[in-house]
């Protein structure tokens, strides 16, 4: 049986490739960004006979820089291309079974780019959207 906590953890860990982003596996109290953290979101149970397969769903929050700065945009601009050293598609399936939690991934949403204010810092986030099957 796959564990949520060691796929959260491969997740991040697969994360800590792209240079200058901090990673982090549980939510922490006082982030610093730019730092990207993984948030599981539901499972769906029985996606194959006989308890073969289920889907977990997490949820990647990055938290970059200040809002209207020329380096957040263009850092944000690379964390949602496809591909190249600072995607983070890339980056989270470069190894799509998770250390062997998992038996396949995918990245399917960079989305929900918006503001976001931690301790009063108005900062820019943006959402990835993966589905693990295990």
């Amino acid at each position: 049986m796959a564990s949520i906590r060691a796929m959260r953890q491969a997740i991040a860990s697969n994360l800590s490739t792209v240079s200058g982003l901090r990673t982090a596996s549980l939510i922490p109290e006082d982030p610093k960004p730019p730092v990207a953290v993984v948030i599981f979101d539901r499972v769906e149970f029985d996606q194959a006979f006989g308890r073969g397969l289920d889907m977990y769903l997490f949820k990647v929050v990055v938290v970059m820089g200040r809002v209207n700065t020329r380096g957040t945009e263009e850092t944000l601009d690379g964390y949602l291309s496809g591909s190249g050293s600072s995607a983070l598609k890339a980056a989270i399936e470069s190894d799509r079974t998770l250390g062997g939690e998992a038996q396949d991934l995918r990245v399917t949403s960079g989305e929900n780019v918006r503001e976001l204010v931690v301790a009063d810092i108005t900062y820019v986030a943006a959402d990835f959207l993966l589905t693990v099957y295990a």
